[in-house]
């Protein structure tokens, strides 16, 4: 509607700049009969003067209208306005000394068990464990030799660990039949295939020393044992370790928290 009205007002302004023009030529044209010098000096005022008011006339108003660009805002974490853009968020490294920091996000009945694994192992990409008394109910390598039997209570756990980790297995074991007992009882307790697992990931090896290297040569984000020589030897290249120990010790270093078992740990909500 307002362009519209602008462009009546321009074609009447230019209407009238024409009727404007022929009433200055009948006036010049009347005053040049008459040769005087009043009268030419008093021409040529008159043909500056047209000559500025056509010129102001003729443009046209600026029907462009500048828009301000709006900036988007994004809600802070506090509530308040932020800026535009949306920054991305660092890896989040768990906070060991807070044992019920899962609670922080929603109740038992809110949070999935897959969610509190995430969140405990705090965005981590590889995750290597021992199976000796954390996956496995045996507690040494000698039993082994006899029997291996994986612990039904952490089976699920596992499982939601594969989903968002790289997740390695590793033992100490005397001989190539406790390796078949260890991956055959894995196998009947559905961690391979539609459990998440890799077999080529549960290793092997003949020493404590050995599993120490399996942890360095992976990179693990995070370590599983209940061996404490070795979570010792650990801590200095390891960002996060879980010592499995009948004694719930809590934090015991920087970087190291005990727990009674790994789903005691990885599932806790209270």
């Amino acid at each position: 509607m307002s362009d519209r009205v602008a462009d009546d007002a321009i074609s009447l302004v230019r209407r009238l700049t024409r009727h404007l023009n022929r009433k200055v030529s009948d006036i010049v044209l009347l005053l040049l009969n008459h040769k005087s010098a009043g009268s030419l000096g008093a021409v040529a005022g008159l043909a500056i003067a047209v000559v500025f008011t056509w010129k102001f006339l003729r443009s046209p108003p600026d029907r462009e209208r500048r828009r301000t660009p709006k900036r988007s805002v994004l809600p802070s974490a506090n509530g308040g306005p932020s800026s535009g853009v949306a920054a991305e968020d660092p890896p989040t490294v768990p906070n060991l000394r807070d044992s019920d920091g899962v609670q922080e996000s929603g109740s038992p009945y809110e949070l999935g068990l897959g969610q509190i694994v995430r969140k405990r192992l705090g965005g981590c990409r590889k995750v290597t464990c021992q199976l000796l008394g954390v996956i496995l109910e045996e507690k040494n390598p000698e039993d082994l030799q006899k029997h291996a039997t994986v612990r039904p209570s952490v089976v699920e756990v596992l499982q939601e660990i594969t989903k968002c980790c790289d997740f390695y297995l590793m033992e100490r074991v005397l001989d190539d039949e406790s390796e078949e007992r260890v991956l055959s009882a894995m196998e009947n307790a559905g961690l391979f295939g539609s459990g998440g697992l890799n077999r080529d990931k549960v290793l092997f090896c003949g020493t404590e020393n050995g599993r120490i290297s399996f942890v360095r040569q992976i990179e693990a984000d995070w370590h599983i044992d209940s061996n404490l020589d070795i979570i010792s030897q650990l801590s200095r290249f390891i960002r996060c370790q879980l010592y499995i120990s009948s004694d719930d010790l809590g934090q015991i270093a920087p970087n190291v928290i005990t727990s009674t078992s790994l789903e005691q740990y990885l599932s806790q909500i209270s």
